[in-house]
C-alpha cells in the first residue's frame, strides 16, 4: 500500500478533525447501544493477544488491522477470515486513523512508535490502548499525556497488573498500614535471554516490511540484528531492554504500593551486557535503584541462567526440552522470578502471579492471600463507552510515570562508566538494601563464570531529579537531560504539546 504524502495526510486528518468537532465522539452518540469498532496496530506479538481479548468482549467489532509487514498482516487476516471476520487492512497507520470506521485503536508496535502513534490517534479523535512502555523516552511520554487531555480521549496504558482485583485489594490493604511502614519495594525480571549473536554488518530488511514506516521516528539506518522482529528490544534506537520490556510492570507495582505519584529524588543503575559478546546494546544484567522518600524501589534484571552451562550458547542451542529445564533452574528471590516483594515492618507481600499476591508475617507464615485476573482490555472498552476517565485502571499519567522509571534506569546506564567492583561497593556503602542486591548479583555472575575484571560492568551516572520536574540537576545534568528526548525524523516528529 503506498504511503500517502504529508499533504494528503494533513488533508484527511483535517477532515477527520472536523468530523470529530461536529459529532463530538462516537461514545457520546452511540453510547452503550452500538459496537465499539477497534483497530489493532502491530500484529506480530502482543497484538495477537489484543485480538484474542477484544474478540471475547461483547459489543466489540474488530474493524481494522494494521502492520508494516504485509506477511504478518495477511497471515493474521487469513486467520480471522476462518471465523468470518474481514476487517480492513492497512500498512500505514495514518491511513487507518483517517478512516471514519474506527473508534479506537490498540497499539502493540515496537516501543519507539508508541507515543507518536498514540498522539496521532488522539488528534484523529480515536481512543487509545497503548502497550508498555507507553513511550520510548520521558519527554515524548509527557506529550502523550498532554494529547489525551487536550483532545479528551480515553488513553489506557497496558499495565495489566493494575487490573487484577487481588493486587488492587493488596495495595489498599498495605497502604492502610496493615503491615506497618514499607521498608523496601523490590521488582524482579529473572528471564533467560540468550545471545542474539554477532553480525558482520548491516542486515537485510525482510522484503515484506515497509522499512521507512517501521523506523518511523527512529534514525534511518540498516538493522544490525539477525532476527528482525523482537530483537529490536535490545537496541537503544527502538527498545528499552528488559528494564523497559518487563520492568515497567514490576516498577509500576512497586511504586503503586509505595503510593508515590511522581519520579524519585535520585536514580542509579549498575549492570552491563555480560556473559557473552553480541550486537545487543541494552543490559542483560542490571540493578536500578530509585530513591523515593517513602522507601527505596529496587528493580533487578537477570538474563543469564542460574548456573553456567558451556553448551547453552553454542549454535543451535540446547533444544526445547533442555532449554526449558535450564530456564526452570534459574535462581529466584524468595520464590519470585518475575514479580515483586514488598518488605514492610510487620511482614511482606510477595506476588505469586501477575494478578495475585500472598502476605507473609515476619515468621514466614502466610496470613492472607489475594487473587485476580487480567481485566485491562475490558476496562478500556467499558470506559470508551462510559467516558468516565476516573474508572481507568491504567490512566496514561500513571503509565507515563512508570515508563519514565524504566527510562531513568536506561539514562543512568547509558551515561555510566566502567566500574570496578570495589568502587561500586564504596558507592553503595550507605545503601544497605542496594549493597545486598549487588552482592547477590555478583554471586549470580560468578555462577556464570563472568570475569568482572575483563567484562564491562557499568556504574551508572547518579541522576538527581529536580523536585516536581522531569529534569536533572547537578553534575552531568546537561548530558543526562539530552537523553530525555531524541532527534526525530521528519515526518515522524513527536509534536510538543506540554
Amino acid at each position: 500500500m503506498p504511503t500517502p504524502s504529508r499533504r494528503t495526510f494533513l488533508k484527511t486528518a483535517a477532515i477527520g478533525a472536523a468530523t470529530v468537532l461536529t459529532a463530538r465522539s462516537w461514545a457520546e452518540i452511540a453510547g452503550a447501544n452500538g459496537d465499539v469498532r477497534v483497530a489493532v496496530v502491530g500484529l506480530n506479538g502482543r497484538g495477537r493477544e489484543h485480538l484474542r481479548q477484544l474478540r471475547a468482549i461483547p459489543g466489540v467489532r474488530i474493524a481494522a488491522l494494521c502492520d508494516v509487514d504485509t506477511a504478518v498482516l495477511e497471515r493474521i487476516a487469513a486467520n480471522l477470515a476462518k471465523d468470518g471476520l474481514t476487517p480492513e487492512k492497512f500498512t500505514d497507520v495514518r491511513q487507518l486513523l483517517a478512516s471514519p470506521n474506527v473508534d479506537a485503536i490498540t497499539i502493540a508496535t515496537p516501543n519507539h512508535w508508541h507515543a507518536l502513534m498514540g498522539i496521532w490517534a488522539c488528534e484523529a479523535g480515536k481512543d487509545v490502548f497503548v502497550e508498555k512502555p507507553v513511550s520510548h523516552n520521558i519527554w515524548e511520554g509527557r506529550q502523550l499525556v498532554a494529547a489525551a487531555a487536550k483532545y479528551h480521549r480515553v488513553v489506557q496504558a497496558g499495565m495489566q497488573v493494575r487490573s487484577g482485583e487481588g493486587l488492587q485489594e493488596a495495595v489498599q490493604w498495605v497502604r492502610a498500614g496493615n503491615l506497618g511502614k514499607i521498608k523496601v519495594a523490590r521488582g524482579f525480571c529473572y528471564k533467560r535471554r540468550k545471545t542474539i549473536g554477532r553480525t558482520s554488518g548491516p542486515q537485510p530488511v525482510p522484503p515484506t516490511v515497509d522499512y521507512d514506516l517501521w523506523l518511523g521516528p527512529a534514525p534511518l539506518e540498516q538493522p544490525r540484528r539477525g532476527r528482525f522482529h523482537y530483537d529490536w528490544h535490545w537496541f537503544n534506537a527502538y527498545g528499552n531492554g528488559d528494564v523497559g520490556n518487563q520492568g515497567i510492570h514490576q516498577m509500576d507495582v512497586a511504586r503503586w504500593f509505595l503510593g508515590e505519584p511522581g519520579l524519585p529524588r535520585h536514580t542509579l543503575s549498575i549492570g552491563g551486557r555480560l556473559g557473552y559478546v553480541d550486537d545487543g546494546e541494552t543490559p542483560n544484567t542490571q540493578i536500578v535503584l530509585h530513591d523515593y522518600a517513602t522507601a527505596p524501589l529496587i528493580f533487578e534484571v537477570r538474563g543469564l541462567p542460574a548456573k553456567f552451562d558451556p553448551e547453552e550458547d553454542k549454535p543451535g542451542g540446547l533444544g526445547a526440552e533442555a532449554a526449558g529445564a535450564l530456564a526452570a533452574s534459574m535462581d529466584d528471590y524468595r520464590g519470585v522470578k518475575v514479580g515483586n516483594v514488598i518488605d514492610c515492618e510487620d511482614g511482606s507481600v510477595v506476588t505469586d502471579s501477575y494478578f495475585g499476591a500472598k502476605v507473609y508475617d515476619n515468621t514466614g507464615k502466610v496470613v492472607r492471600e489475594f487473587k485476580g485476573e487480567d481485566r485491562m482490555m475490558k476496562n478500556f472498552i467499558a470506559v470508551v463507552r462510559s467516558r468516565r476517565m476516573a474508572d481507568l485502571y491504567g490512566p496514561i499519567e500513571e503509565g507515563h510515570i512508570s515508563s519514565a522509571l524504566c527510562h531513568l534506569g536506561g539514562i543512568s546506564h547509558q551515561r555510566g562508566a566502567a566500574g570496578p567492583v570495589q568502587k561500586v561497593k564504596e558507592v553503595l556503602g550507605g545503601l544497605p538494601a542496594f549493597a545486598e542486591t549487588f552482592d547477590r548479583m555478583l554471586a549470580h555472575l560468578g555462577a556464570n563464570q563472568v570475569n568482572l575484571e575483563t567484562s564491562r560492568l557499568l556504574l551508572g551516572q547518579p541522576l538527581n531529579l529536580v523536585s516536581g520536574q522531569e529534569q536533572f540537576t547537578g553534575t552531568g545534568a546537561a548530558e543526562a537531560n539530552a537523553l530525555l528526548t531524541r532527534a526525530y525524523r521528519v515526518p515522524y516528529a513527536v509534536p510538543k504539546l506540554a
